[in-house]
């Protein structure tokens, strides 16, 4: 396991923003998506966005065109710019990186609360 530290949750009110980032503790070679997960309290984890390392992107329906994610192969980061966000965004957030050959790291998660 190599951990995955995540940073940039935080408090905000409605139509603010914030910017997640995410990276291991160590370099990781084999990486082919990095992503963001959400768990709301009650609810299953779900995915946010994902990215691959050749650059394709998939979002969840209710984010789009509100959250971009991005990456850095280089420096094995990823971050997930998030606009516009509303009460029904509060959550743990979670990185994920997936290997080419099937393994899956997890960050502990950053709280990001939106309310007014």
């Amino acid at each position: 396991q190599v951990p995955l530290v995540e940073s940039g949750g935080g408090l905000v009110q409605p139509g603010g923003s914030l910017r997640l980032s995410c990276a291991p503790s160590r370099m990781i070679v084999g990486i082919s998506t990095m992503g963001w997960y959400r768990q709301a309290p009650g609810r299953q984890r779900e995915l946010v966005a994902s990215i691959t390392n050749g650059g394709t992107t998939n979002y969840a329906d209710s984010v789009k065109g509100r959250f971009t994610i991005s990456g850095d192969n280089a420096e094995n980061t990823v971050y997930l710019q998030m606009n516009s966000l509303n009460p029904e965004d509060t959550a743990v957030y979670y990185c994920n990186f997936q290997g080419r050959v099937g393994w899956s790291y997890w960050g502990q998660g950053t709280q990001v609360t939106v309310t007014s």
